[in-house]
């Protein structure tokens, strides 16, 4: 048999604690049902023991009462050995609590046993077993009780100890009245089950949406942290880039960096780069705060596509890159520096994945969304990114801060009604897929009339 190799003590220690962590929930809600089960079993043994009592000595029928009270005091008994169990650190699985229903439903079954069987009016206590199995316990269990509880009440017609009551005679049951019963029960007990487990279901759905409302108002807020940061780190950047411009500037007009051709070049290139940081700059500035831009540039379809790919071809200078645009119409839309800045984020993690190989950008339309496919032939995703694909600080280059421009482009995508999604090629690479609704973009009548168009 072949040895595990253990993780180091430094990693072994936070991988230990990130399972503790992500199995909390479940061992909390085993102890929680277990511990409602126990305060559940005390109320049956101290129902079951007043019925007794009212049945021996104020209705004066006769009953087994020593085997009785041992039923009862070995279901105390259990209840007790589960509030040890409640104590145990250890999870605590539906197997166990099913088993303690089991236990619940037997010891009913004996009392019934003993009381008339079938003839007992007690006998839909049954239907509570099913009840307290399909609120707290997964379908197959839920199941597994209604036949088990179905079955007891088929024996219990046909064994148990006659319960004579003084007022009526002693005669049997039909079966017609017992063939009624138990289908009556059956009927109960599936229709119990089922509009439960739809409740249930509905429940967990609400909780589900709740929680993904609480995560995209966790992202909105660490958004709007880092737009504050984004405009003040623009604001700070503003003195310190106009400084270096004017000396740049001034070194392209001394004889000694003029009179050499490769020094006047080098110039040139630090100028336009400056250029471009300031531009950068003045465009978060000028986007502070808003979501869709409030200076939108009005264009078109087409040449907001081609218009990006080459700005950004120029700009970044790939090893190889490709351009197609496809079955996509030429319609008017509202350009904004979100958008254009989401695209381009998509495009340069691209190319950070693969510097030296082909980067393929495909534009097309499919039912009235417009679809933009970045491919690459990088070594693509791990598995764990495309399970955390888009949360910030997810990123495979290992340095402080990253993941974040995915994180804003998802963002911006879903404010436009789209999304962003990755995946592994089987010819391999990787491909980032943004699907965005046309109607999102495209010109509103009204916002036509108020452009003049």
């Amino acid at each position: 048999m072949p040895l595990l190799t253990p993780l180091p003590i430094a990693e072994a220690e936070p991988a230990r604690r990130t399972a503790e962590i992500g199995r909390a929930p479940e061992r909390l809600a085993g102890r929680k049902n277990l511990l409602q089960l126990i305060q559940l079993r005390w109320v049956a043994v101290a129902g079951q023991l007043a019925t007794i009592g009212t049945v021996q000595l104020v209705l004066d029928l006769a009953l087994p009462i020593r085997e009785m009270l041992i039923l009862l005091a070995s279901l105390a008994m259990f209840n007790l050995a589960c509030g040890l169990r409640a104590r145990a650190s250890r999870e605590i699985s539906q197997a166990e609590l099913f088993a303690g229903l089991l236990v619940d439903v037997l010891v009913l079954t004996g009392q019934l046993f003993f009381s008339g069987g079938i003839t007992n009016p007690f006998v839909f206590l049954y239907l509570l077993q099913v009840v307290v199995t399909a609120v707290l316990l997964s379908t197959p269990f839920v199941w597994a009780m209604v036949g088990l509880t179905s079955l007891c009440l088929v024996v219990l017609t046909q064994w148990h100890h006659l319960l004579i009551l003084p007022d009526l005679d002693d005669s049997p049951l039909s079966m017609h009245y017992i063939g009624g019963l138990l289908m009556c029960f059956l009927i109960n007990a599936a229709l119990l089950v089922i509009f439960i487990g739809r409740i249930g279901s509905n429940l967990r759905q609400r909780d589900a949406r709740l929680a993904d409302l609480r995560q995209r108002a966790a992202e909105e807020g660490h958004i709007v942290r880092m737009g504050l940061l984004a405009t003040g780190a623009a604001h700070e950047l503003g003195t310190p880039l106009a400084t270096l411009s004017v000396i740049v500037g001034d070194w392209s007009r001394m004889a000694p960096f003029a009179g050499d051709p490769e020094l006047r070049e080098e110039i040139e290139e630090m100028q336009a780069q400056l250029k471009r940081c300031k531009t950068i700059v003045s465009g978060i500035l000028m986007a502070a705060g808003e979501a869709r831009g409030e200076s939108p540039v009005l264009t078109t379809l087409h040449a907001f596509l081609d218009e990006l790919a080459t700005e950004w071809q120029l700009t970044r200078q790939p090893a190889e890159f490709v351009y197609e645009r496809s079955d996509a119409p030429d319609l008017p839309i509202v350009s904004d520096t979100a958008l254009k800045q989401m695209i381009c984020n998509v495009l340069d993690n691209a190319l950070e994945a693969a510097p030296q190989g082909l980067l393929h950008l495909l534009a097309s339309c499919e039912d009235d969304m417009l679809v933009l496919r970045v491919q690459d032939q990088g070594p693509g995703f791990a598995e764990d990114m495309l399970a955390h694909f888009g949360q910030p600080y997810q990123s495979t280059k290992n340095k402080p801060g990253r993941g974040l421009g995915l994180f804003l482009s998802v963002n911006v995508a879903r404010l436009l009604g789209g999304r962003i999604m990755a995946r592994n090629p089987a010819e391999g690479g990787a491909e980032v897929s943004v699907t965005l609704p046309l109607a999102s973009l495209t010109l509103q009548k009204s916002e036509r009339s108020r452009h003049g168009h």
